[in-house]
């Protein structure tokens, strides 16, 4: 409707600038120029209905295949900005997936489907909807406000487990360790968490009330025994069942500038009577039981500064060509209405797609999830005049009118992103931790002049 109605009022102005020419034949040049600025306003409003019909709908899509020189240019961008200095090589995970993938596979999907309220309902790996954001021990904030902070989130399996159980002198207590040395460059801890499932047994009174405590394992040069520093603890009833999280942030920063004083953290269960109880015979998990449910640690980071990344080498296709300064399409200084026909074959400044397919750049090894994500980009003509739907800037705006006097001095506006938006990549590194890695501004939502 909007294309037929442009075409009808173009004829009308065109009979309209005829017929003041054949008045004054001796001045017609002059007429079609002056013929009054009530039409040309005219012109203009319709003109920018044009454009606006022209850009609104569905996205355009303008996908081409990539080459295998593109594509090893793109995995080499897309590793920059993860901040990998290579492809990771994971050894193949086992089957089923541990604790600590599907956990971090969660908190991708709660991540991906945030709400207004910030916290998403996702299914697991057992069909149960549940809330995938729960809270952090008492010391930390909600898990959901310490997510949105975070650039990083990184997973660590428990590697060492010793424990003084029912066959030695009480106090009972079981160690877990982990090694945080793959640990990102740039960025500071926000918050830590040691994460065990609890599960019922049988012999235990459901409303007897359990203390667990977890200390940090620091080494003390006077004694055989190594100091204990409390970091946690929680009073939970021996009939619950679930996963228990432990604040471990002030371990995790140590470790992180001091690796060699990671000797691991320590975990005490008591009663109300200061009894010591076994953590496996309380229903505690440890490497031994269900994959799903083994003993994790996961770690919050955000960038402390903005990391610099080396400029890319700029590839000329033609060098020995030589280009106007602007590549105006008329040697010549065109009009208002000489410049709109002389790009009337370009589509104007729009949204197109880009689809970007890890799995196509042959990472499906060791990036969980997405498969890929649309990026899309920008491209097509600011012309003047620019309607509302163009989501020209006032600058973009008086530099096409400058540009319309003064061609060779003063470029067009450049079609570019006027909003952003963030993506989130879940994969493995080469020592199989799960990290969760969030970048911002790297899909285009809308496009405009600028």
């Amino acid at each position: 409707f909007i294309d037929s109605l442009c075409a009808e009022k173009l004829e009308l102005l065109d009979q309209h600038s005829s017929h003041m020419c054949s008045r004054r034949r001796h001045s017609c040049g002059t007429s079609r120029r002056t013929a009054g600025q009530w039409w040309i306003f005219q012109l203009v409003v319709f003109l920018a209905l044009c454009a606006c019909g022209q850009t609104q709908g569905t996205t355009h899509s303008s996908f081409r295949r990539l080459s295998g020189r593109e594509k090893k240019e793109m995995q080499r961008e897309i590793l920059s900005i993860l901040g990998l200095p290579g492809r990771p090589r994971p050894h193949p995970p086992l089957r089923p997936p541990s604790s600590a993938p599907l956990f971090m596979l969660d908190l991708y999907h709660a991540v991906s489907a945030e709400g207004d309220d910030g916290i998403g309902l996702v299914q697991n790996h057992e069909g149960v909807i549940h809330a995938a954001l729960p809270t952090l021990s008492t010391h930390t904030p909600p898990l959901g406000t310490v997510v949105s902070e975070a650039d990083t989130v990184m997973s660590f399996v428990n590697l060492v487990e010793h424990e003084r159980d029912l066959l030695h002198p009480r106090p009972y207590w079981k160690e877990f360790r982990f090694d945080l040395t793959p640990l990102p460059q740039g960025e500071t801890v926000t918050a830590a968490e040691f994460r065990i499932y609890k599960t019922l047994t049988m012999g235990q009174r459901a409303n007897r009330t359990l203390h667990i405590s977890v200390y940090e394992i620091q080494r003390d040069k006077r004694h055989r025994e190594p100091e204990l520093v409390l970091l946690d603890m929680q009073s939970v009833p021996a009939g619950q069942e679930g996963w228990l999280a432990f604040d471990v942030t002030s371990a995790s920063n140590r470790w992180l500038l001091h690796p060699r004083s990671n000797l691991g953290i320590r975990l005490y269960v008591e009663t109300e009577e200061d009894r010591s109880l076994s953590a496996a015979w309380v229903g505690l998990v440890g490497r031994r039981g269900p994959r799903s449910k083994q003993p994790f640690m996961v770690t919050f980071f955000r960038a402390s500064q903005i990391p610099c990344r080396p400029p890319r080498a700029v590839r000329h296709n033609n060098p020995r060509k030589k280009k106007n300064k602007y590549d105006l399409p008329h040697p010549n200084r065109p009009g208002i209405f000489d410049q709109h026909h002389a790009n009337s074959g370009r589509q104007a400044c729009k949204k197109h797609e880009l689809y970007v397919s890890f799995s196509d750049l042959g990472w499906k090894d060791w990036v969980l999830a997405p498969t890929g994500y649309s990026a899309y980009y920008c491209d097509g003509e600011c012309d003047y005049p620019l309607g509302s739907c163009m989501n020209a800037t006032n600058h973009a705006m008086i530099q096409l009118v400058v540009h319309l006097i003064k061609p060779d001095e003063v470029p067009k506006a450049c079609c570019a992103p006027t909003k952003l938006s963030p993506i989130s990549v879940l994969f493995y590194d080469d020592n199989n931790n799960v990290i969760l890695k969030k970048h911002r501004n790297m899909v285009v939502k809308t496009c405009g002049c600028l």
